[in-house]
């Protein structure tokens, strides 16, 4: 998607990570870093609280810039927490998740494609 520097991204140990999965350097001095959390839920939607664990741990990492990514959804609550922090936080549910890979050929496979084609007037035109 165009964010961060080819080698210098990557995931964190499954657990004790402090409620970090993955972190994006925006540059190769790593002087700019994009927090990621993961949650994969498929019962109910991830919740205010879930998102106030993750602002502790931007807080924690000196960070004011994270991604909440879900299968799932998030509640009304969630999203009206993000909003007003000082904390840039990006939510995205399932349906931006899926819509993200599509556009940006990650995780997917074209099976099939179609061009669609019109008369060119211009070219049966004559002078």
């Amino acid at each position: 998607m165009g964010y961060g520097v080819e080698d210098y991204n990557f995931v964190t140990q499954k657990s004790r990570d402090g409620g970090i999965n993955g972190v994006v350097n925006q540059d190769s001095l790593e002087l700019e870093k994009i927090y990621v959390q993961a949650k994969m839920w498929s019962n109910g939607n991830v919740g205010r609280p879930e998102l106030q664990k993750f602002v502790d741990a931007l807080s924690s990492k000196k960070s004011n810039k994270g991604i909440v990514i879900t299968v799932s959804d998030f509640t009304d609550d969630a999203r009206d927490y993000v909003l007003y922090l000082s904390y840039n936080v990006v939510l995205i549910n399932g349906i931006e998740l899926a819509n993200l890979m599509i556009e940006y050929n990650i995780g997917v496979q074209t099976i099939y494609s179609y061009d669609v084609k019109k008369i060119d007037k211009d070219y049966f035109e004559m002078n």
